[in-house]
């Protein structure tokens, strides 16, 4: 018989049908077992007889049995199912199980983060964690419909790179044959380079850091959303598509994700019809008129001074995102803008969602001679990036784009206490697949 999906049989009372999945929990009542038995499409409930005492939990199974019609007093308003049961008549067991090692059948894991992860094959089976990778297929899918609508095309950015044009000190060197190569920390120079064939591209890419860091926000390999595009009147209007792309992100999730998100007791973050922004220099006199904390002369907003920041646009603006710009030019890479009325600092601005940065933009250097200069003077020899030089040697257009983090936004949508969760198979300094440290 062919297989029917548990979502299907609500739709076949009456019928008999063959449904095939794992045993989710058994629960035993004399000489009557019942089995929730789960497939990609949902749970239900099936009624079984002492053939089934043999099953334990994460069996794979295939069921044959008539789908009944609940009695309006057993019906589980909790479940898409609720109002049907599969009455068993025949059991296959297609694979068994070994004893689990903690209980999947509980709302929430009641496990830590290093056993969630030493167990990844498993723990990705509940139906909590893979709300978070329902939640981030949504994010990378809406970034991708939202740049389409504009125009824009996909590409797919090379992983191993010639050098590492963004500092040295966060690059994973790898051996290429005989030659020295680097993993990608970014597609950014890629992006730039295909503007000037192709005027509006993104991708979805990996990228690598090799930053010496174990905290809750930070990875080693992340997915990054990045985009690029040219005939910029100026650096607002950068900002303005990187906000026009947040948004259509945030309300793909709310109107596609509300059983997810209410797993989580989640909310999408608010946003006002313009998200506030800020120079970094503004931002860090509100932290320090707010606070009394000096950081004024700061490089960089530290992790306290974004989640002040977030407090701030919060209590002014109603938004729980805030754009902050116009960082010091040289302790940003080579190809950003300096200001034509400040050139100390850029035209560049980061995104910062209830307390940590999204996201990272602005507007990129078009004039070769300019970008020459700055690569010599950053340090970045012209010979290992030629093939980025060269697209600007033959005729750039003004341009800019910007690159989202999606752990970071599924972190923050649903309020995970550390962006490891929010990653299929992490890498940090302790962990590729198993723990290095053991």
């Amino acid at each position: 018989m062919e297989r029917t999906l548990v979502a299907e049989a609500v739709s076949k009372v009456g019928e008999t049908v063959t449904l095939k999945g794992w045993v989710n929990t058994r629960r035993d009542h004399g000489k009557i077992i019942f089995i929730d038995l789960r497939d990609r499409s949902g749970i239900v409930q099936v009624v079984c007889g002492e053939d089934a005492k043999s099953l334990r939990s994460e069996y794979v199974v295939a069921i044959t049995g008539q789908v009944k019609a609940r009695p309006e007093k057993l019906v589980n308003k909790n479940l898409p199912t609720g109002t049907i049961e599969i009455q068993a008549e025949k059991i296959e067991v297609i694979s068994s199980a070994e004893e689990l090692p903690f209980d999947m059948g509980k709302e929430v894991l009641d496990v830590e983060l290093p056993t969630l992860l030493d167990y990844r094959a498993l723990t990705l089976r509940h139906p909590r964690v893979q709300a978070i990778f329902k939640v981030q297929e949504v994010i990378i899918d809406a970034f991708r419909r939202a740049l389409k609508a504009k125009d824009f095309m996909e590409f797919q950015a090379p992983s191993i790179i010639s050098s590492a044009p963004e500092g040295g000190s966060e690059i994973f060197e790898v051996k290429y044959f005989e030659h020295k190569a680097y993993l990608a920390q970014s597609p950014q120079l890629y992006k730039s380079l295909l503007v000037g064939d192709f005027e509006r591209v993104f991708s979805v890419n990996k990228v690598f850091r090799a930053e010496p860091s174990v905290t809750t926000r930070h990875l080693t390999e992340v997915v990054s959303l990045d985009a690029e595009f040219g005939f910029i009147n100026d650096w607002l209007e950068v900002k303005d598509m990187s906000e026009y792309v947040i948004k259509f992100i945030l309300k793909e999730v709310e109107e596609k994700c509300a059983k997810e998100l209410a797993m989580f007791d989640a909310t999408i973050p608010a946003v006002p019809d313009r998200i506030p922004f800020l120079k970094l220099r503004e931002a860090q006199q509100v932290i320090f008129e707010r606070t009394g904390r000096d950081c004024r002369q700061e490089k960089d907003p530290s992790p306290e001074d974004e989640r002040e920041i977030c407090r701030w646009s919060k209590e002014k603006y109603g938004s729980d995102l805030v754009y902050i710009t116009h960082y010091p030019t040289k302790y940003r890479p080579f190809y950003t803008y300096p200001d034509d009325e400040d050139p100390e600092y850029n035209q560049g601005f980061d995104l910062i969602g209830r307390g940590t940065e999204w996201m990272t933009g602005g507007r990129r250097l078009n004039n070769y001679q300019m970008l020459l200069a700055h690569a010599k003077q950053w340090g970045v020899s012209p010979k290992n990036i030629e093939l980025y030089l060269q697209a600007f040697r033959y005729g750039m257009p003004p341009l800019g784009g910007f690159a989202f983090g999606a752990e970071r936004i599924t972190m923050h949508i649903l309020g995970l206490k550390n962006v490891r969760e929010a990653s299929m198979f992490p890498r940090d300094m302790e962990r590729i697949d198993v723990r290095l440290n053991q």
